[in-house]
């Protein structure tokens, strides 16, 4: 009952904030209620160049990203589209939000309900009931830049339950199939200069270093999806250096994130991870831990950009000449 309670509350708040997105954007961005997938309210948010777009009928996720007029740079299940309600969680596609680290069931709460959304400016405010579980609730905000092909995606963890949870903020983002992953690896020093180690590499009980998926290479490491190859692959990276990509048919899609230094990760310090299977491949970034009291939160930030005609190849010759000046600009671009 308590849990129909919340629907109910969040379903008819939802109501309410969709009257509030009509005409609620800044100059050269657009927001708009749209079907998509077969879920009849989701939200679109462009500035004529890009587009994402976002349902509230379930998650909250982040079901498309790309170019207007082009293909979805985020994997969707076709089976799963416009599905709602169930005991079972769903991967649906797209882009979602879970706490670290990983464990069944807690992080496999099944989202499958209705959200509650706000507008600010060109922020959407995409609001989850509590977990009825876990007594955490996530959000997401999105905002789409008028003037790059940039999008920020903020992520927020609230604890709505009675005692402190230790956890992490997760963000996942399900690529469509048929592109590579690419981590940069830290910078070179030479072992006169540094006797240390400069981060961590972390591997599951099924990461196969010997598959073909794999480059590890001097400056980079690279991760292809193939469709061919049903086995799945893992790997965690201690990346301070604040970025992880994924190109395909020539787009690039880019994610910047920032380093604390000092603090502590999950996974045995992991800032980045990608896993792959035949179906698709994740790009993950996640936050430092963290105690989270009753009432605290806790934010993590990504900054998403997409690149048009970068011809880049699984070699990383290819990627040093054609992603570094992508990365560099996008430093540039980011939005505070």
């Amino acid at each position: 009952m308590r849990g129909k309670m919340w629907l109910s509350l969040f379903t008819f708040i939802g109501a309410l904030g969709t009257l509030a997105l009509h005409g609620a954007a800044e100059e050269g961005v657009t927001m708009e209620k749209v079907a998509f997938g077969g879920w009849p309210n989701c939200y679109r948010l462009s500035n004529g160049t890009i587009e994402v777009i976002a349902t509230t009928d379930v998650g909250p996720r982040i079901i498309r990203f790309g170019f207007v007029g082009e293909e979805n740079e985020f994997k969707e299940f076709a089976a799963q589209l416009g599905q709602t309600g169930g005991e079972e969680w769903r991967i649906y596609g797209g882009h979602r939000l879970w706490h670290a680290p990983e464990e069944r069931p807690r992080t496999y709460y099944p989202d499958n309900s209705p959200l509650e959304a706000r507008v600010e400016g060109n922020t959407l405010h995409l609001i989850q009931p509590p977990e009825t579980t876990t007594g955490i609730q996530k959000e997401i905000d999105l905002t789409v830049s008028p003037r790059a092909n940039q999008v920020t995606v903020v992520h927020r963890l609230r604890n709505q339950g009675m005692w402190t949870v230790e956890l992490a903020a997760w963000a996942l983002t399900v690529m469509a199939p048929g592109g590579f992953a690419i981590v940069p690896q830290e910078p070179y020093v030479s072992h006169a200069e540094r006797l240390l180690p400069v981060r961590p590499l972390v591997l599951w009980g099924y990461t196969d270093m010997s598959d073909p998926r794999w480059t590890w290479g001097q400056k980079f490491v690279l991760l292809r999806q193939d469709p061919n190859l049903a086995a799945p692959q893992k790997a965690g990276f201690g990346n301070t250096q604040g970025w992880v990509a994924y190109a395909r048919q020539g787009h690039l899609f880019l994610k910047r994130f920032h380093y604390f230094a000092g603090a502590t990760y999950p996974d045995f310090g992991c800032t980045t991870e990608l896993f792959t299977n035949d179906a698709m491949l994740e790009v993950e970034t996640l936050s430092p831990l963290a105690r989270l009291q009753p009432g605290g939160v806790i934010t993590h930030t990504e900054h998403w950009f997409l690149f048009k005609e970068v011809p880049v190849k699984a070699e990383e010759g290819s990627v040093e000449a054609l992603v570094l000046p992508k990365v560099e600009a996008a430093e540039e671009m980011v939005e505070d």
